[in-house]
């Protein structure tokens, strides 16, 4: 039986493809000729730094190391507050809280990270200022009490005007809500005393209306009375005095008779009775 003795170069070759693959292994971590773009992101492809037209969506894509590198931008809805100052038509300062939800366009996240840059740039470098110049030219239409009054008019002025400013750049804008509104404390205190006046005015003008509606029930019933005795003096006869004396008697007379002996408005004449027979 002949004995199997191992090749020494065949050995050293197996041992070169195992080195080969782990060194192969080790610089594809390194340089990851892919990229993974998550739920919620697109990816800026960039060759040599400048921004390429394409857009990644999420999912695995291969890439070239070294030449081509990938920025992710999120695109998911994101909700933002703002404070701003501004003044009012009759000259209010105004202090206003304002929540903006938004998001980069996915179709254009090449053009927003190349103009503008990442999120955190968007933000303070275009939102913000946009922000505050809208809501300045919104609140200077109106005044402070219509700012009040006419809340819901203010925030789709606001909406409208800042979809249109952020649309430049490629933001969507979701919606505006206009948190909150501070004035200055005396402005604030002359408002509480005109609201206090209006309502003590409404309930004196409740007190006077209702007092003039009582008395005019006062005045109809009154005249409804007055109406019903003057039909019924138009309407009684003696023959209906007659009548009803004579309806509602009990057939009985009265103990006291009058002077002349008759019966107290029964006319009855005795001698219109039939005498009784003699015996």
């Amino acid at each position: 039986m002949r004995n199997h003795i191992p090749n020494p170069a065949n050995a050293f070759q197996f041992s070169s493809y195992i080195v080969g693959g782990i060194f192969l292994f080790i610089l594809a971590f390194i340089f990851r000729p892919f990229t993974i773009v998550n739920a919620g992101e697109r990816g800026v492809v960039m060759k040599f730094g400048k921004v390429q037209e394409q857009v990644l969506d999420e999912g695995l894509h291969p890439m070239m190391p070294i030449v081509t590198s990938i920025k992710k931008l999120s695109v998911r809805v994101q909700q933002n507050t703002f404070q701003s100052d501004a003044a009012s038509k009759d000259l209010q300062k105004i202090t206003t809280e304002l929540a903006v939800n938004w998001h980069v366009d996915p179709t254009k996240v090449n053009r927003v990270f190349q103009q503008v840059g990442d999120q955190q740039q968007i933000i303070t470098g275009i939102i913000t200022p946009a922000v505050s110049e809208v809501l300045k030219a919104a609140t200077s239409k109106k005044t402070a009490e219509e700012i009040i009054t006419k809340r819901t008019e203010l925030k789709e002025e606001i909406d409208s005007n800042l979809k249109n400013r952020l649309s430049a750049y490629g933001l969507v804008v979701d919606d505006v809500s206009l948190v909150n509104f501070s004035f200055s404390p005396e402005f604030s205190k002359a408002i509480e005393s005109k609201q206090i006046a209006e309502q003590e005015a409404k309930q004196a003008e409740f007190i006077a209306k209702k007092a003039t509606q009582e008395a005019q029930a006062e005045i109809n019933r009154a005249k409804g009375q007055a109406e019903a005795q003057r039909l019924q003096r138009q309407t009684l006869t003696a023959e209906l005095l007659q009548k009803q004396a004579i309806e509602k008697w009990d057939g009985r007379f009265p103990t006291v008779m009058g002077g002349n002996g008759s019966v107290p408005l029964i006319n009855i004449n005795p001698s219109n009775m039939s005498s009784t027979p003699n015996r």
